[in-house]
């Protein structure tokens, strides 16, 4: 069996890859205008959901190389910080148009943001906790 640090750090690597591929599935190809259900407003929400996606990849790639639960938690918290952004850009411009199709797809993806705002609110809450922990010296033992 691995060690935690290993399957963190490979974790980390594969998050780092997943963000720099969507970057590039977003961007350049095929690119966001490929999908029927946006409007040319995408373009004003895009800046924050690539800012987010870059941090993704700068926070998981120097966790890749230098595992500090207190650099770890500031980094999540900086990740979080700029999704939650890009989150509440999403609502403000909402460049979505489901046409005529069911009706509830707007009340659907709204309910989707509430839930990634929320959630990601809970995981700045558990963000701030580890990094006193770990300021504190009180890190959980490996297993």
């Amino acid at each position: 069996m691995a060690d935690r640090t290993t399957t963190s750090r490979s974790g980390n690597l594969g998050s780092a890859i997943v963000n720099a591929l969507l970057l590039y599935g977003i961007n350049m190809w095929p690119g966001w205008q490929v999908l029927p259900f946006l409007t040319a407003d995408m373009s004003r929400v895009l800046d924050l959901i690539n800012a987010s996606l870059i941090a993704g990849i700068i926070v998981n790639l120097v966790c890749v190389v230098i595992h500090a639960r207190t650099l770890v938690a500031l980094g999540n918290l900086v990740v979080i910080g700029v999704g939650v952004a890009a989150m509440l850009r999403l609502w403000e411009v909402f460049p979505f148009d489901f046409g005529t199709g069911w009706s509830g797809w707007p009340v659907l993806v709204r309910v989707l943001l509430v839930l990634g705002i929320v959630g990601s609110a809970i995981g700045a809450v558990v963000e701030v906790v580890n990094l006193f922990r770990a300021l504190a010296g009180l890190e959980p033992r490996a297993r």
